[in-house]
């Protein structure tokens, strides 16, 4: 079978299956349909729809766009039948009920964007920094009934250095996923394909990557110093770690903290007390010495190096982050 024979759908929504979707055009791969979320309400009345860039791209290139609200509506199940697809692609997408994934002759794979069976769910590559792991990747897989669960087809690893966030591993994951994703095409249309039980991988425990919530991301000091780290850099730039700054002038405010780095021999004092010069440094003392704050934002304000922040802040000393 040549690439050109290959009928697929590609079901995606943000910047990171966006990229996959460019990859495989550019490549030559017959992309005959996509399906995305519907257009978001932007603006301050939600005047302005916003699309997707899976949509703005495709529109751009003259594909086929379905936006079911529902995805059993039976007007898009026979849209979506019509198009005759021969295999789908699932890249950052939701989940699929079975009369969707189970449609073309080649089943439906999906791009995940951890070392599957570890972290199934919504945010894989935040939980793996959060949780202080050395090494992550992407894993093409078939869907089956339960969520992030089918049989893997490929894996690609790649390090988690100290010096990156969500946001590096975003950008190194979304370009590793496509090249996967062309491999897995490649060997089905070749035939080639070898499926392996995640089962059989012998996972002794599990680690989850459930959606993420504000809640989720308030800073618990009490904690060491290298998870509190590991913890802000797992969630920058977005949606950002966050504290309560507690100042006897302005009350508690929100605190949004981008980065930090742990301080060498930091004396031992009670989880977020906050030394500062009041010029470039401010620290915030953990469970087992402390973080210095690089880059932050405060409630209302512009996201910024912890030295302006400084400039236009005045911190006394019975300040604390709670």
């Amino acid at each position: 079978m040549e690439k050109k024979d290959l009928r697929i759908v590609f079901m995606g929504t943000p910047e990171f299956a966006e990229f996959t979707l460019r990859r495989l055009v550019e490549d030559g791969y017959n992309i005959i349909g996509v399906v995305t979320m519907p257009d978001k309400p932007m603006g301050r009345h939600g005047s302005v729809l916003q699309s997707s860039p899976v949509k703005k791209y495709a529109v751009g290139q003259g594909i086929p766009v379905l936006q079911p609200e529902k995805l059993k509506d039976p007007a898009f199940l026979e849209a979506l039948r019509a198009l005759k697809a021969d295999l789908q692609i699932v890249v950052a997408f939701r989940m699929l009920p079975e009369v969707v994934w189970n449609m073309p002759r080649l089943g439906t794979f999906n791009l995940h964007g951890s070392l599957l069976p570890q972290y199934r769910g919504a945010a894989p590559i935040n939980w793996a920094i959060i949780n202080g792991d050395k090494e992550t990747g992407v894993t093409t897989f078939f869907l089956k009934h339960e969520i992030d669960t089918g049989d893997i087809i490929h894996q690609a690893r790649i390090p988690i250095l100290p010096t990156d966030n969500a946001g590096t591993m975003h950008d190194k994951l979304m370009e590793l996923g496509a090249d996967l994703t062309v491999k897995t095409l490649d060997d089905i249309i070749a035939g080639t394909v070898k499926q392996v039980s995640q089962q059989s991988l012998g996972e002794s425990e599990l680690r989850p990557a459930p959606k993420i919530f504000k809640e989720t991301c308030r800073i618990d000091w009490n904690q060491p110093t290298a998870k509190v780290n590991d913890f802000i850099r797992g969630l920058s730039p977005y949606p950002a770690a966050w504290t309560i700054l507690h100042t006897a002038s302005a009350g508690d405010q929100d605190f949004k903290i981008f980065s930090a780095q742990p301080v060498e021999n930091a004396p031992i004092l009670p989880p977020g007390t906050i030394t500062c010069d009041n010029r470039k440094i401010l620290c915030v003392s953990t469970a087992d010495g402390a973080l210095k704050l690089l880059e932050v934002q405060i409630a209302g304000k512009k996201r910024m190096p912890i030295s302006a922040f400084l400039c236009g802040n005045t911190l006394s000393d019975n300040c604390i982050f709670i």
